[in-house]
């Protein structure tokens, strides 16, 4: 059973999205996380419909991890609504699933 999640943010600029990525990376959250962009980003704020550009993150990581990426991308990000969508990886690479299983926190730790 495939257990793993690709998580997608989005930030104002580069370098906060690179402080995400590498957070993510250095605390085993993520076993890699790139780092998009510029994307142009069409959405109603505060009864306004506005355009940004904007940096895009993608984590890829284990269900149980959800919940501490989540809190660190709180953490880390400086929007008031910061997008964190999660999407289940539904198949992919054994080699590639693999070499992730080993990057990130192991099972026992997910909720710690």
């Amino acid at each position: 059973m495939l257990d793993f999640l690709q998580i997608v943010t989005t930030t104002a600029t580069k370098d906060e999205a690179q402080r995400i990525a590498a957070a993510l990376v250095e605390r085993r959250l993520a076993g890699c996380v790139q780092v998009l962009g510029p994307i142009t980003s069409t959405f109603r704020w505060e009864g306004r419909i506005q355009t940004s550009d904007e940096w895009q993150c993608v984590a890829k990581t284990r269900h149980g991890l959800y919940e501490l990426v989540e809190k660190a991308i709180r953490e880390l990000h400086t929007y008031d609504v910061p997008e964190i969508l999660a999407t289940p990886v539904v198949a992919g690479s054994q080699a590639y699933l693999d070499w992730l299983s080993g990057e990130i926190l192991p099972p026992a730790t997910d909720h710690e």
